[in-house]
């Protein structure tokens, strides 16, 4: 099996995170990082045990040892340097949320289509065997034609200066925690919603610290989403059919400590019967890189994350979710 070699743009926490988590991987390495900062750049290095480090994003490009590279960068960026990326001919794994708007999504996936690479939209949560689990279980029937689809992520979130709050960034909630649960529905759900109706708490920078929401489908199923930077931490969904429910927590990150459990109901009363499935354990991280290497070697088949059709969906109806959120309007989400 020969890697996927990997080069990280930045030096940001999350970059830290994901380096440790596929370290112990056969499918890639961790080649290269590049920095502005080139000290930053090199600290990182030696921090992680990075072999090469590049004095610009551009010289990462050009490092014909770099098949791929993970973007980690403030939302505002993704689109940028995802296509420039895409241009240098490296395949890209860039955070979520994608892009700052529906119309950078679209103009990504076209840059990587014209320069015949993969780009995709981070979730580690989609690549774990809970949410794989999850997936079977909706497409096998078990709860029946679906219904409503509830999703939440939130964390307590205090400091100013953090780049979440920085809406010339493309911070705020629904765009960092908030494209957690809109992906969610979206898998679950499997279309674009119709139309969207959401509410907002606004902080003093000018980013919404809190956003709640309606999401109306084509079939008839009705989602409800929920963000925020000022309660403590939680990540939960519950999805109901008309033949039974299915409970669960989507992390990124499964352990003793976070359990991956799905709790099923399957009946329509009181008495329906309960079955808890609990699924292997895994980095978030690291089933989702490793899936990268798979896509990239051979095709979409297996990839168990967004689609580009999902990620621009997602898109969509985050640019929706903030139009009703600043307006007070139900606002269609066209495609």
């Amino acid at each position: 099996m020969t890697p996927l070699r990997l080069g990280i743009l930045g030096a940001a926490r999350i970059a830290r995170l994901f380096v440790e988590a596929v370290r112990p991987s056969q499918k890639i390495v961790i080649a290269a990082v590049a920095s502005r900062d080139i000290q930053r750049a090199k600290a990182f290095a030696s921090d992680t045990g990075i072999p090469r480090v590049h004095a610009s994003y551009d010289a990462l490009f050009a490092d014909r040892e770099i098949d791929a590279v993970y973007v980690p960068l403030p939302n505002n960026l993704h689109a940028e340097w995802s296509i420039r990326a895409a241009r240098a001919g490296k395949h890209v794994l860039c955070e979520k949320p994608l892009a700052a708007s529906a119309s950078e999504a679209r103009a990504m996936f076209d840059a990587a289509r014209q320069h015949n690479v993969y780009l995709v939209e981070a979730y580690p949560y989609r690549a774990q065997p809970q949410t794989i689990k999850l997936r079977e279980l909706l497409a096998a029937g078990t709860i029946g034609r679906l219904q409503l689809i509830q999703a939440s992520f939130g964390f307590p979130l205090t400091d100013a200066a953090n780049i979440r709050m920085n809406p010339a960034l493309a911070g705020g909630a629904l765009m960092d925690a908030g494209s957690y649960p809109v992906s969610l529905v979206r898998t679950v759900a499997g279309t674009l919603p119709r139309r969207v109706h959401a509410m907002s708490r606004w902080g003093d920078s000018g980013v919404d610290i809190t956003t709640l929401a309606t999401l109306e489908h084509p079939d008839g199923v009705l989602a409800q989403i929920s963000c925020t930077f000022a309660s403590a931490r939680h990540r939960h969904a519950f999805i109901a059919g008309d033949k039974g429910s299915i409970t669960t927590a989507y992390y990124n990150d499964t352990s003793a400590a976070f359990p991956p459990l799905l709790d099923v109901r399957r009946g329509t009363g009181w008495d329906a019967a309960r079955e808890v499935i609990e699924t292997a354990t895994s980095s978030g991280f690291l089933a989702e890189a490793e899936a990268f290497q798979d896509l990239v070697r051979n095709g979409w088949n297996q990839w168990p994350g967004a689609t580009p059709a999902e990620s621009i969906d997602i898109a969509l109806t985050l640019d929706a979710l903030a139009a009703s959120a600043r307006s007070g309007a139900v606002v269609d989400v066209v495609a």
